[in-house]
């Protein structure tokens, strides 16, 4: 919304209230009701939920206005955002379409998922092989699936592509890309920018830690299907120092930051790095972020931004091999980043113990929440539990740290969540990606337990096994 527009819009319906409140108290009518609809309908878009609830308590008209369907559409548009939005109104999906201000509801009160496996695809079909510390990204409406290391410590330089739309799949084809570059690695990060993806960094079989930028561009087309292109991105004379297992996330469309992970020689590392890429995306420019408090040096943990200014840094493995449960969030809204530490105590959380973690996923689902999966504790026993970590529910002071004392807000802010259907394996180092509505997470490969072969001593392998996770409402 322009701000011109939105200052003249609430400046007219001050104006307005004002004789529409004289008009009424010589009339003994609530002076409300006479305000114009377009202009009532600007005001509670202004106004958080709590009020607008709050305020259809206040009478008949107001009660009526304020349960529409047009009005929480557009409330729904503004708390999630456009796209997933438009996704949810995909004539695919409108025969599950819940009306906008009972689906607000169900998802600020969401308890569960259901999982769903994927149907055996046949010998005939290829797949991907095994994998872990892989990428896996929804974008174009397509699964981009690409490197990961696999057994014997080796990495993979292979690219798959699903083309999912806007449809329920069950059943995928899977198309390999042969586009020989970027080169073979592992613990890279590949995030989306609209239709195109910048990858960083990762290791390959050597133990060599990268830092090469690239931008990938994903095309569907129903004739001759999907094409995937990759350039080396031009970044100028500065870039983050080698690294893998670090995290990244895309910020305001036009920038991705990346915090941590394993640097040369095996050390961990604590930095933060963004890069601004230009408007043609032809190019970008690296700039570390220096700021303090910032969160310690860690690897294996997870950066994902929430869609409103704010992202949101978890977990992950610190300098003296410890699994961390700590939460930072990345404050954007202002002209400069700062870091901001969550502080809580485990134990005030249903089942709060088993929160610390390393290699688990973190997807923004629908309604700008963490969906929380997997990982492995400090005695590397694999996780298979859900968790929604919902920041939403903190109380922002400008205080920094902020401690969470209260037990009421801790269990709005973690949630633990029931897993229906299939039951997969437990796993950490896998990947996940949601669609464009939010509604239903991919997840694949990853660290699985395994049975013992003669030549194994850790009972684990890698898994290719790739399932849906769906919330349900």
């Amino acid at each position: 919304m322009d701000p011109r527009n939105h200052n003249d819009k609430t400046t007219s319906f001050m104006a307005e209230a004002r004789a529409s409140y004289n008009y009424s108290t010589n009339n003994n009518e609530s002076p409300i009701i006479n305000i114009a609809q377009d202009h009532l309908f600007t005001v509670l878009l202004l106004l958080p939920v709590e009020s607008i609830l709050s305020l259809s308590l206040t009478c008949k008209r107001l009660r009526a206005f304020t349960s529409s369907d047009t009005l929480w559409e557009a409330v729904c548009r503004r708390d999630w955002g456009s796209s997933c939005i438009d996704s949810l109104k995909s004539p695919n999906r409108h025969h599950n379409r819940l009306p906008w201000m009972r689906l607000y509801k169900q998802v600020s009160q969401l308890n569960s998922v259901s999982c769903h496996k994927f149907s055996d695809q046949g010998v005939d079909l290829d797949i991907p092989s095994s994998r872990a510390s892989h990428s896996l990204n929804f974008v174009s409406d397509c699964l981009v699936l690409f490197g990961g290391g696999c057994e014997g410590g080796r990495h993979l330089d292979d690219t798959w592509v699903a083309y999912i739309g806007n449809n329920f799949h069950r059943i995928l084809n899977w198309q390999k890309v042969n586009a020989g570059i970027p080169s073979g690695r592992f613990g890279h990060t590949c995030v989306e920018l609209g239709d195109f993806l910048i990858l960083f960094g990762g290791i390959n079989d050597h133990g060599n830690r990268q830092n090469d930028t690239w931008i990938g561009q994903v095309t569907y087309h129903e004739s001759i299907g999907i094409t995937l292109s990759w350039r080396l991105l031009d970044v100028g004379p500065v870039a983050p120092p080698p690294r893998g297992a670090h995290a990244a996330c895309c910020i305001n469309n036009r920038r991705m930051v990346i915090h941590g992970g394993m640097g040369m020689h095996g050390s961990r590392l604590g930095d933060t790095w963004v890069l601004e890429l230009s408007e043609s995306l032809c190019f970008g420019t690296w700039n570390e972020i220096v700021v303090h408090p910032s969160p310690p040096a860690r690897s294996g943990h997870t950066l994902t931004c929430n869609g409103r200014s704010r992202t949101i840094l978890f977990g992950g493995r610190g300098l003296y091999y410890e699994v961390l449960n700590d939460v930072w969030l990345l404050d954007t809204s202002e002209d400069y980043l700062k870091w901001v530490q969550i502080l809580y105590e485990s134990q005030s959380i249903p089942d709060g113990a088993s929160l610390p973690r390393v290699g688990h996923s973190a997807t923004v689902v629908l309604g700008g929440r963490l969906l929380i999966y997997g990982g492995e504790d400090s005695y590397r026993r694999r996780k298979e539990d859900f968790w929604v970590l919902d920041i939403s529910a903190i109380p922002f002071t400008g205080v920094q740290p902020i401690i969470l004392n209260s037990k009421e807000i801790l269990a709005k802010m973690w949630k633990p969540l029931k897993a229906n259907g299939y039951q997969p394996n437990g796993r950490s180092f896998h990947r996940a990606c949601a669609d464009h509505s939010g509604c239903y997470v991919y997840v694949f490969g990853g660290m699985v337990d395994g049975l013992l072969q003669p030549s194994e001593s850790s009972g684990l392998r890698f898994d290719r096994e790739l399932f849906l996770v769906e919330l349900v409402f």
